[in-house]
């Protein structure tokens, strides 16, 4: 069986495709890559289709032997890779031999990496995806020391690039954002538009961010209603959650602006201490 046999996972390990949407109505998230751009870059890479699962780890520290030949990539921020401790670069295919060792260092800036194997990794799906979510407990567990990922059928060639420059993971987010449909409940939207600090207590269900606490124009709380990836959530303590893909379907706190699509894959990498502007526009 080809497969990869996990060694180290780093701080979490989790195996991620492009989720499962349209299961909202029976309380799933879509779960799926944060940063959805690099682990389809990763996949052309590789040779699969961009909607093969890959493994999607947080500050690197994955180090993986594979037990027949195969073509790896690993994208996210720019980061160290090496296969037998030899110096094999990040964001750009790579060929393993059966029994050869790759390692994911750490990044400098930025926070999740992925990594793709040709064949994609082939655990069983659920809810036609092999993404793990984290809040509902969907999808396989967490990668450990010793598990052995099976990978699928080699379906596709490597795609050929001389260059593939990786996106910057900056200090500073500046990001565009559309008000409402609660945004009447603040006293003034305008406060979204300063510098918030990416908290520690982030994860995949949403960024915490922190800075001076929204004032709310009403009192008293929502029935609950439908959230979406991207929704500015603004809790009692009026400081905002950002949902990201593992979020709740419902929430009785009010939603006062969107991210748009376009920026989510930015915020999947901001580490705590990242400021990060909401800019409405």
């Amino acid at each position: 069986m080809r497969a990869l046999e996990v060694l180290t996972t780093g701080a979490l390990a989790l195996v991620q495709d492009l989720g499962r949407p349209g299961y909202a109505h029976l309380g799933v998230p879509p779960s799926g890559a944060l940063d959805i751009g690099a682990l389809r870059l990763a996949n052309r890479l590789a040779g699969n289709p961009e909607g093969a699962a890959g493994i999607e780890t947080v500050l690197g520290g994955l180090s993986v032997r594979a037990t027949a030949s195969c073509t790896v990539a690993v994208t996210g921020p720019v980061v160290a890779v090496t296969v037998d401790g030899r110096d094999a670069g990040s964001h750009a295919a790579v060929t393993l031999r059966a029994g050869q060792t790759l390692t994911i260092g750490t990044p400098a800036r930025g926070l999740r990496c992925y990594l793709a194997v040709s064949g994609g990794i082939n655990v069983p799906a659920e809810l036609g995806s092999r993404s793990r979510d984290v809040l509902s407990g969907i999808g396989p567990e967490p990668l450990t020391p010793g598990t052995k990922v099976p990978l699928g059928t080699v379906t596709g060639v490597p795609e050929g690039a001389d260059v593939v420059v990786a996106p910057p993971s900056p200090d500073r987010l500046i990001v565009p954002v559309t008000l409402g449909p609660r945004d009447d409940w603040l006293a003034d939207a305008a406060a979204l538009d300063v510098w918030w600090t990416v908290t520690a207590e982030s994860n995949r269900v949403g960024l915490r961010i922190d800075g001076p606490p929204l004032r709310r124009e009403r009192t008293g709380e929502l029935p609950s209603e439908g959230v979406l990836t991207g929704a500015v959530q603004v809790p009692p303590n009026g400081l905002p959650v950002v949902f990201l893909a593992d979020h709740p379907t419902t929430g009785g706190y009010p939603v006062v602006a969107m991210v748009r699509r376009g920026s989510l894959d930015a915020l999947a990498q901001a580490r705590p201490g990242t400021q990060v502007r909401l800019h409405p526009s």
